[in-house]
């Protein structure tokens, strides 16, 4: 009997597919399972836990580092980003995202802030500041602007007419105008410096300038409709009248800024989370081959392997500031002690796609077991040394889950590329630029 029913339900589906076969000459092939898509799906919802579950539970701020209850300003901005990116991919729910950035907001409002600017660290339920060195006890502009990209990639993600929505719009460009860039100039001068302190006033004595992580500063600066600097500011200060540039080859590609062989690859990602390199160019460079061929030099600079490191190859790669065996260090071609961050791989995806993918598919699939965790990828690890961290920063893992979208979508560029005041400032400061991906 039963395998009469079997041959009856075999009968009943062939038959079903004969009708249908006949009624249509050509149906729809099935959708293709893309195994780079189901990994980047997997890299993204497992990050986006640190920004989501890691949270402060008092205010929303993401944590500097798993298993530390302080928070970071900087951090912060990429975990508003990361917020949309799980909006946009279903982790969580449009409301969702928006009470928890409401949350953000409303900590932010009350926080300590110095001429408009956050500390590098702050204390999540008080919102006092935590020192980050002993002079560096008040406002870090650049950690600041790294918040503002976030804050205001998400004014224009929430478009609304929700009263919400509209309400957060405000009070971002409330918190955007409060900043006082200009201050940040030390009376004056044609330069930004990065920190002040109530109490130490200019002590750090840190001069912002190129090539590094930092061009965002100096174009919110510039964008700001309340606290802008002049033009000046930005070619005598970041660009050093030109001296910017480098211009030599190394690993076979030109180098258009920064020290030899680009130096860490953050300074490929962080300004550029919300800031979109196609098409950005000015008098110093092309953005995007800037960034492109800062990314394969420290790429072929892995697979060459000079250092004969355990581990290094072309699908083992990716040099940045990071933790590792003997503490933290901004690590680089000219800065190696054979510690490899996932996190520098990944998150120039924008730039060296088949690279950054095989980085990915190596580090998920060859050596899972030891490098990936509770919030994705680890902080970073060092074969040659056996030493594996046990770490997830928030600097670290922003740019994967905000650069894997960008590479898919570009949503974070197209929000933040929207933003009128971000427009009169690029073209202030000489840029043309795409505002779409």
């Amino acid at each position: 009997m039963y395998k009469m029913k079997q041959l009856i339900s075999f009968y009943l589906v062939f038959l079903s597919l004969m009708l249908f076969s006949c009624n249509n000459d050509n149906p729809p092939p099935p959708s293709p399972i893309n195994p780079d898509d189901e990994l980047m799906d997997v890299v993204q919802q497992q990050t986006f836990k640190f920004f989501w579950d890691n949270a402060d539970p008092s205010s929303g701020m993401a944590r500097d580092r798993n298993g530390v209850s302080l928070v970071t300003t900087g951090g912060s901005g990429m975990g508003v980003m990361a917020i949309l990116v799980g909006i946009e991919r279903n982790f969580i729910t449009r409301d969702e995202g928006l009470d928890r950035i409401i949350k953000i907001v409303g900590f932010l409002e009350t926080a300590d802030r110095f001429h408009g600017v956050w500390p590098h660290w702050l204390n999540g339920s008080t919102g006092k500041t935590i020192p980050f060195s002993q002079y560096d006890n008040g406002g870090d502009l650049v950690e600041t602007a790294f918040l503002i990209e976030g804050l205001l990639t998400a004014q224009s993600y929430f478009d609304g007419i929700d009263s919400n929505e509209e309400e957060l719009r405000n009070r971002i460009q409330v918190l955007w105008e409060e900043v006082e860039w200009d201050w940040y100039r030390r009376d004056n001068q044609n330069v930004l410096y990065w920190h002040w302190s109530p109490n130490y006033g200019w002590q750090m004595n840190m001069q912002i300038r190129g090539w590094n992580e930092c061009l965002i500063i100096y174009i919110l600066a510039a964008s700001s409709p309340t606290h802008s600097i002049p033009a000046e500011v930005y070619h005598q200060g970041w660009a050093r009248n030109g001296s910017i540039k480098n211009g030599n080859i190394y690993e076979g590609f030109e180098l258009p800024l920064g020290p030899p062989l680009g130096g860490p690859l953050f300074f490929a990602h962080y300004s550029f989370l919300g800031l979109n390199p196609n098409g950005l160019t000015d008098q110093y460079a092309d953005y995007m081959l800037q960034n492109k061929n800062h990314s394969l030099i420290n790429f072929k600079y892995c697979e060459r392997n000079p250092g004969n490191y355990a581990g290094y190859s072309d699908s083992c790669w990716g040099l940045t500031a990071s933790d590792d065996p003997d503490g933290y260090s901004a690590h680089s071609p000219t800065n190696d002690n054979g510690t490899i961050s996932p996190t520098a791989a990944i998150s120039s995806i924008v730039y060296s796609p088949f690279q950054s993918l095989e980085a990915m598919h190596y580090f998920y699939g060859q050596i899972g077991g030891l490098v990936w965790g509770e919030y994705g990828f680890i902080d970073a690890f060092n074969k040659q040394k056996n030493w594996y961290a046990n770490s997830f920063l928030a600097i670290d893992q922003g740019p994967i889950i905000i650069m894997i979208e960008n590479y898919r979508t570009g949503l974070l560029w197209n929000n933040f590329m929207k933003n009128q005041d971000v427009q009169n400032g690029l073209t202030k400061l000489g840029f043309t630029y795409k505002t779409a991906h």
